[in-house]
């Protein structure tokens, strides 16, 4: 009879904890999973809202700024982690002493670039000032270029591809594995139970076409263009916008200078935005730059057809027409055609059930396996 296997000592990495965050759910769904997969977990962070089972390794030296933050957390880790034997130490931060890298937040050249397109000149002069984002580039080049490192989880193919342009990493060190998606939490249902509720809450008219849109930091998320498309489509369609961003206010204005001030709805972040999804027909996120957004799987899941950007790892999901649009973050036109073909019913019933079943093999459960399997590859 064979000995039981011994529990897989794994540490997860990540700096910071919001409950809106969308790499925070995934590390919290991972905790989850791998539990009940048998690995032991310890999270290392500055904080973390643990759910009583979870081991947690503080690491919260004081600091003055974002550079100074990064740079003492990333050093606390490092010393931290000399002290606690794991297998594997998986960080979800641009950190070098780890063996395995979550991409989670994609590549910082890329973002950078992608950024400068909604710049004016002086923008573009301080981003490549700023020592923070220096300090960012640097930490990325080592980390990608440790001898230590063993393997790249990308949550997405175009992850994948711009660590393989900027980096030449080894192909067989990186790994796509998409996040999952709580197909539980998530559903269709939750329009029949949350739907009208939600709407009359807002004072949305029950026959008006909802788009949906979540995601804090609203520059990157595409919140500009989108209220530019929305400024194009007839007076029956209302956005509701689920997030938090520092000038929210300036996001107002612009809502009421386009003559959207009663169709444009703004809810903050919410810890549980399932009932939003359910008030709403189709999910909208012409994201600058995002690796793989969860809050797109969790559209999907809900039966929401998605409309998203060329440069989101969530394109790679949507089938043209399908279940689905891509077009580019800054195409108001664009995304203005794709909402107003939302706006037959038949069509967004046909493409919200294609939605669903495009996500239906992305149970965290499953993703759970596939990170087992390429730890266990990587201690054999």
């Amino acid at each position: 009879m064979p000995a039981p296997r011994t529990p897989m000592k794994i540490a997860l990495i990540r700096q910071r904890y919001t409950p809106f965050g969308g790499a925070e759910r995934f590390v919290a769904n991972a905790v989850r999973a791998l539990r009940a997969e048998g690995a032991s977990l310890t999270v290392v962070t500055r904080q973390w809202e643990s759910d009583g089972e979870s081991e947690s390794l503080i690491c919260n030296p004081p600091y003055l700024g974002n550079l100074w933050r990064d740079w003492s957390f990333a050093r606390c880790v490092c010393e931290a982690l000399k002290e606690r034997p794991f297998d594997l130490v998986q960080s979800h931060e641009r950190i070098a002493c780890c063996d395995v890298f979550r991409a989670g937040d994609g590549v910082h050249r890329e973002w950078l670039k992608q950024r400068r397109r909604v710049l004016g000149p002086l923008g573009r002069l301080g981003v490549a000032a700023n020592p923070y984002h220096r300090y960012i580039l640097a930490a990325e080049k080592k980390l990608f270029r440790s001898p230590g490192l063993k393997a790249v989880i990308c949550n997405s193919r175009m992850v994948k591809e711009e660590i393989q342009h900027y980096f030449g990493l080894a192909e067989e060190k990186l790994h796509v594995i998409y996040s999952g998606v709580d197909l539980e939490a998530f559903h269709p249902g939750l329009k029949e139970r949350h739907g009208s509720k939600m709407r009359a809450q807002y004072d949305i008219p029950e026959n008006a076409l909802l788009f949906l849109f979540v995601g804090s930091g609203f520059q990157r998320k595409g919140l500009r263009g989108l209220l530019q498309a929305m400024a194009r489509l007839p007076a029956s369609s209302h956005l509701m916008v689920v997030g938090k961003d520092k000038h929210l206010a300036r996001y107002r204005e612009q809502a009421k200078s386009l003559g959207l001030a009663g169709r444009v709805h703004f809810a903050r972040g919410q810890a549980d935005p399932g009932p939003f999804y359910g008030a709403a027909d189709a999910f909208v996120l012409p994201t600058l730059y995002d690796p793989f957004p969860n809050t797109a799987l969790e559209a999907f899941a809900c039966g929401l057809p998605v409309i998203t950007s060329s440069k989101s790892g969530a394109a790679e999901l949507v089938r043209e027409g399908e279940n689905g649009f891509v077009c580019d973050a800054l195409d108001s036109g664009c995304l203005a055609s794709a909402m107003a073909r939302l706006a037959d019913r038949a069509t967004r019933s046909r493409l919200g059930a294609a939605a669903r079943e495009t996500v239906a093999h992305l149970a965290p459960e499953n993703m759970a396996r596939q990170l087992l399997d390429l730890y266990r590859s990587l201690i054999q």
